[in-house]
C-alpha cells in the first residue's frame, strides 16, 4: 500500500490555469484527468497526499463485473474493456489486467437464489457469467474446502495491482500534459459573484471553467464547507497479504467471510467481510438515508464509538472553514486507519479452514482503508445541479478500483459536453434529497 512516508514523486508547479482541476488522485480522478488529457483539455490533478494513497491502493485488486448493481454494470463492462488495453496504450506495464475468472460460491439455497437473479441481469447485458453447481465448484476450486451446493463464475473478470496501477496511471497523464501536484491540498472551491471560477489550494489559487471532486471519503466533508449536501459515510476495511505461496487458487474467489485473489508476487490478498464505522455526527445526520444499508449489512458491520482523531466524520472536526487557513485536509495527509484486530482474527482463523495449503503460510502484512460509501451503496457521479461546472464522483463504495478507469471516461465526456453512454439516473446527487427510495445495491 501506498503511506505518507511514500516519497511524493509528482510535484508540478502549479499553473496559473487550466481547464479542470481535479480534487483527489485515487483511480476514478486519476483516470479522469488522463482522458481528459488525451482529448486536449489541460488538467490539475491535486492530491492532498499521495497519488493512490488511501482506498485506491488498499483494496483487494479485483476488476469485477459479477455482483454489481443492475445499473453501474453497463460502466463496469466498459470499465472491464478499458483495463485490458490500459497497459498497451499508456506503455506501463503496472496497468497490466490479469483474466482470471471471479468466483462466488453458495453455502445455502438463499445464497445460489441471490446468485441466479443476478445471473438474469448478466444475461441481459450478454455477460459471460453462468451457474455452477456442486461438481462444478469442486472441479474449478479443487483448493477450497467446504460444503458448497453451488456458485457463480464470470470467467472474464480478472484483477490488477492497486498500488501500481494508479501511479502508472498518473505518470501516464503526466506524459500527456496534466499537471500533478502531489501534497497539495484543495482548501475550497474559488467563487466569483456565486459562480465557480477555479479553486484555492494551499498552495495558492488556480483559475479553471470545471472541477471534478473525486476526494473518496473526504468528498463528504468538502463539499459540506461548499454548502453542498452530500451524505456518504466512511467505513474501515482491513485486509492481509500472504508471502509466497502455492497457486492453489486461481480466480477471484468470494467464500461467506472470505474473500482471495492471486497477487502478481506470488502471495495472496485475503480479505473478510467485517467492516467498521466509527461513529460520529455524520452518522446521525445521516442515519435516517442509511437505514436499509445497515440492516442489509448487519451481520458483518461493527459500530464503533469514534473515529481516530482527524478522520472525516469524526468528532470535533471543523465542518466549516475559509481559504486562507489550515484545513482537515491539511492535518491529515493519508488516511491510514489501523487494521482491525478482529478482521484479522476471522482471516487467520478462516483462511486455513477454507484453503488448508495456505494454512502455514504466513502473512507478510495488513493494512486498512477508509471506503466512501453513500446511502444505496452506488456511486455520485454527474453535474452539481447547485454549482453548475462542479462535477462529482465519488462514494464508490468499495467497488471503485475496477470501474474507476470507466468513471473517469464519463466524466471526461459530461465536461466536455459530451454524452457519457451510460444512463446515469442511478447515480444523480440529488436522488438522495428529492423523495426518491434509496434501494441498496445487491453487494
Amino acid at each position: 500500500m501506498i503511506a505518507e512516508q511514500t516519497p511524493a514523486t509528482l510535484r508540478d508547479p502549479l499553473p496559473d490555469a487550466v481547464d479542470v482541476a481535479v480534487i483527489g488522485a485515487g483511480i476514478a480522478g486519476t483516470a479522469a484527468a488522463w482522458f481528459l488529457a488525451r482529448a486536449g483539455v489541460s488538467v490539475l490533478l491535486c492530491e492532498k497526499g499521495r497519488v493512490a494513497g488511501e482506498q485506491s491502493s488498499r483494496n483487494w485488486g479485483w476488476v469485477r463485473q459479477q455482483g454489481r448493481d443492475e445499473a453501474e454494470l453497463p460502466i463496469m463492462i466498459e470499465a472491464n474493456r478499458l483495463w485490458r488495453g490500459l497497459a498497451e496504450e499508456t506503455g506501463e506495464p503496472d496497468l497490466a489486467f490479469t483474466p482470471c475468472g471471479c468466483v462466488h460460491v453458495a453455502p445455502d439455497p438463499q445464497r445460489l437464489a441471490k446468485f441466479e437473479r443476478w445471473c438474469e441481469i448478466a444475461r441481459r447485458r450478454q455477460l459471460d457469467t453462468r451457474m455452477l453447481t456442486r461438481n462444478e465448484v469442486a472441479d474449478l476450486l479443487p483448493g477450497i474446502a467446504g460444503d458448497w451446493i453451488g456458485g457463480m463464475m464470470t470467467p472474464s473478470d480478472g484483477r490488477s495491482e492497486p498500488q501500481t496501477a494508479v501511479p502508472a496511471l498518473a505518470r501516464a497523464a503526466q506524459r500527456l500534459g496534466v499537471v500533478i501536484a502531489e501534497g497539495c491540498a484543495v482548501r475550497t472551491l474559488d467563487l466569483e459573484g456565486g459562480r465557480l471560477a477555479g479553486i484555492v489550494t494551499e498552495r495558492g489559487r488556480v483559475r479553471c471553467g470545471s472541477v471534478v471532486l473525486a476526494g473518496g471519503a473526504w468528498s463528504s466533508l468538502f463539499a459540506g464547507n461548499a454548502g453542498i449536501g452530500l451524505p456518504q459515510l466512511p467505513v474501515r476495511a482491513t485486509v492481509i497479504r500472504t508471502g509466497p505461496a502455492p497457486p492453489v487458487v486461481d480466480p477471484n474467489v468470494s467464500l461467506p467471510g472470505l474473500a482471495l485473489r492471486r497477487r502478481n508476487d506470488g502471495g495472496y490478498t485475503v480479505a473478510t467481510g467485517l467492516i467498521d464505522h466509527f461513529a460520529g455526527p455524520p452518522s446521525f445526520r445521516h442515519a435516517m438515508r442509511f437505514r436499509k444499508l445497515l440492516k442489509q449489512s448487519a451481520r458483518d458491520l461493527r459500530l464503533l464509538p469514534a473515529a481516530p482523531r482527524g478522520f472525516p466524520g469524526a468528532w470535533g472536526m471543523a465542518r466549516r472553514w475559509t481559504a486562507d487557513g489550515q484545513t482537515p485536509f491539511e492535518r491529515v495527509r493519508v488516511l491510514d486507519p489501523a487494521p482491525s484486530r478482529a478482521a484479522v482474527r476471522r482471516i487467520r482463523a478462516r483462511l486455513p479452514q477454507h484453503v488448508p495449503a495456505l494454512g502455514d503460510v504466513g502473512f507478510a502484512g495488513a493494512w486498512a482503508g477508509m471506503i466512501d460509501v453513500t446511502p444505496d451503496a452506488v456511486p455520485v457521479l454527474g453535474e452539481v445541479d447547485a454549482m453548475p461546472g462542479l462535477f462529482v464522483a465519488t462514494g464508490l463504495s468499495g467497488h471503485g478500483f475496477g470501474i474507476g478507469p470507466a468513471i473517469g471516461r464519463l466524466i471526461a465526456d459530461l465536461i466536455r459536453g459530451r454524452q457519457p453512454g451510460h444512463d446515469l439516473d442511478r447515480f444523480r446527487l440529488r436522488r438522495f434529497f428529492d423523495g426518491s427510495a434509496i434501494v441498496p445495491g445487491p453487494y
